[in-house]
C-alpha cells in the first residue's frame, strides 16, 4: 500500500511538472510579439485569395459628373458681339466589365496565392516551434540555473563549517596552519563562484521574463519531459525531409517562382475583355437637352513589343526561377546535415548523462568516505576533504547541465522534424 502511494506522489508530482512548463510555455505563445507578429502576417496573407478571386469576377462603376461652362466676350466671323452662354451639363454612368481571358494569369496568380497562404502557413508554424523552444530553453536554464546556485550555497555552508572546524583543531594541534590556510582559501574560491552563480541567476531570470512574457517563479522543481523521439537516425531522416519547416518553404518558394515565369509568360498572350455601359446626360441650358447612351464593346488586345520590358521580364523571373531551385537543393543538403548533426549531440547528451549520473554516485560515495575517515581523526587530511566536495559540486552541476542539455537537445531534434508542438510538452 505504501509503495502504491508513493508511486501515486511521484506520478502527480510529475505531472505538475509537466504542466507547469506547459503553462509557461502556453504563456510564451500568447506574449510573444515575434509571434503574434506572424499571426498577424498569415491572416494578411490569406487575403491575397480573395484578391486573386477578384479577377474572375466582373467590376462594376458608377460614376457622375456635373460641369458649369460659361461662355463671355463671344463674337462671330464678322466681328459682332454674341449673347454670354451658360451651359450646365449633368451626366450619370455605370459601367460593368468582365474579363474574358488573359492568357491563364488569372488563373495562375490564384495558385500563386494558395501557394503564398500555405507558405505563410508553415512560416507561423516555424515561429511556433521556435518560441516553444525558446520559452522550454528558458524554464529549463532557469532550472539548472537554480540547482547551480543552491550547490555552490550548499557547498560553501559546508566549507564555512569547515574552516570552523579546523580552526578549532588547529588549537588542538591536530591539524597544521597549512591545513587551515588551504581551507580559507576553499572557502573564498566558493564564496567567488557563489557570487558567479547569484549573477547567472539573476541573467537566467531576466531572459525567462523576456521570452515567457511573466515573471519567474521563485522555485522550479525537477521537471523531466518525455517527448517521445524516434530510436533510430533513418526515421529522423525520413520524417524531417517530410515535415522540416525550412524545407517545405524552399520547396514552396519554388513552386512560386514557377508560377511567376508563367505570369510573365501570359503577359505576351492575347488578352479579351466584354465592357458594358449605360450614361444618362442633362444639358440645362436654354434648350434642355436629355441623352441616354448604352454601349457594348468587346477589346482584344495582344502585346507585341513593349521596348523589350516584357521579354526582360521573363528573362528575369526565369532566372529567379532557376536561384529558388539552386535553393532549394542547397535546403535538402542542410537539412539532412542538420538533422545528423542534431541526432549526434541527442545521443551524445543522452550518454553524457549517463556518464554524469554514475559520476555524481561516485562522488557522493567517495566526499561522504573521505569526510568520515578526516572526522575520524584518520590519515586524510584537509586538502583531501576539499577536494572531494570539490568533485562533489562539479559532479552535481555537471549532472544538472547534463539533464538540461538532453531536454534542449531533444527538443531541437523534433523541431527539425517539424513535429514540435505545444502538445508535445502538454502530453509528455
Amino acid at each position: 500500500m505504501k509503495k502504491i502511494l508513493v508511486l501515486l506522489i511521484l506520478f502527480l508530482n510529475s505531472n505538475i511538472h509537466a504542466n507547469e512548463i506547459f503553462l509557461y510555455t502556453s504563456s510564451a505563445l500568447k506574449n510573444n510579439p515575434k509571434f503574434l507578429a506572424e499571426i498577424k502576417n498569415f491572416n494578411s496573407i490569406k487575403q491575397n485569395k480573395n484578391i486573386s478571386k477578384s479577377e474572375f469576377l466582373p467590376s462594376v462603376t458608377l460614376s457622375g459628373t456635373v460641369n458649369s461652362t460659361v461662355s463671355s466676350n463671344r463674337t462671330d466671323k464678322n466681328g459682332s458681339n454674341l449673347a454670354d452662354s451658360n451651359v450646365d451639363t449633368e451626366t450619370k454612368k455605370i459601367e460593368i466589365e468582365q474579363k474574358i481571358f488573359q492568357g491563364f494569369q488569372s488563373y495562375n496568380t490564384y495558385k500563386k496565392s494558395e501557394l503564398e497562404i500555405e507558405m505563410a502557413s508553415l512560416e507561423l508554424k516555424k515561429v511556433r516551434q521556435n518560441t516553444i523552444l525558446d520559452a522550454v530553453k528558458a524554464y529549463m536554464d532557469l532550472s539548472f540555473k537554480l540547482k547551480n546556485k543552491r550547490f555552490n550555497l550548499e557547498n560553501n555552508d559546508l566549507l564555512e563549517r569547515q574552516v570552523e572546524s579546523d580552526s578549532s583543531r588547529l588549537q588542538k594541534g591536530e591539524i597544521t596552519l597549512t591545513d587551515l590556510a588551504q581551507a580559507e582559501s576553499s572557502l573564498a574560491k566558493a564564496k567567488a563562484n557563489l557570487i558567479l552563480a547569484e549573477t547567472e541567476l539573476q541573467t537566467a531570470r531576466t531572459n525567462f521574463e523576456l521570452i515567457i512574457g511573466t515573471r519567474p517563479p521563485e522555485n522550479i522543481q525537477e521537471a523531466r519531459i518525455d517527448l517521445k523521439t524516434p530510436s533510430n537516425l533513418n526515421e529522423v531522416l525520413d520524417r524531417s525531409m517530410k515535415n522540416n519547416p525550412d524545407l517545405l518553404i524552399s520547396s514552396i518558394d519554388y513552386e512560386i517562382s514557377k508560377k511567376n515565369y508563367k505570369i510573365e509568360l501570359s503577359r505576351l498572350s492575347p488578352s479579351a475583355k466584354l465592357n458594358y455601359s449605360k450614361s444618362e446626360s442633362v444639358d440645362f441650358s436654354s434648350t434642355v437637352d436629355n441623352t441616354d447612351q448604352e454601349t457594348v464593346k468587346a477589346t482584344v488586345t495582344w502585346p507585341i513589343i513593349k521596348g523589350g520590358k516584357n521579354y526582360s521580364s521573363i528573362k528575369k523571373s526565369k532566372l529567379k526561377k532557376q536561384k529558388t531551385e539552386l535553393l532549394f537543393d542547397d535546403t535538402k543538403n542542410k537539412v539532412k546535415t542538420n538533422t545528423t548533426n542534431l541526432w549526434s549531440i541527442y545521443q551524445s547528451s543522452k550518454s553524457i548523462l549517463r556518464s554524469t549520473k554514475a559520476q555524481l554516485k561516485a562522488a557522493e560515495i567517495a566526499s561522504e568516505g573521505i569526510t568520515l575517515e578526516y572526522d575520524s581523526g584518520d590519515t586524510r587530511t584537509t586538502l583531501d576533504v576539499i577536494q572531494s566536495r570539490s568533485l562533489l559540486l562539479e559532479a552535481k552541476i555537471a549532472n544538472a547541465k547534463a539533464e538540461r542539455d538532453l531536454v534542449i537537445s531533444e527538443l531541437e531534434l523534433l523541431a527539425q522534424m517539424g513535429d514540435l508542438s505545444i502538445d508535445s510538452i502538454k502530453n509528455s
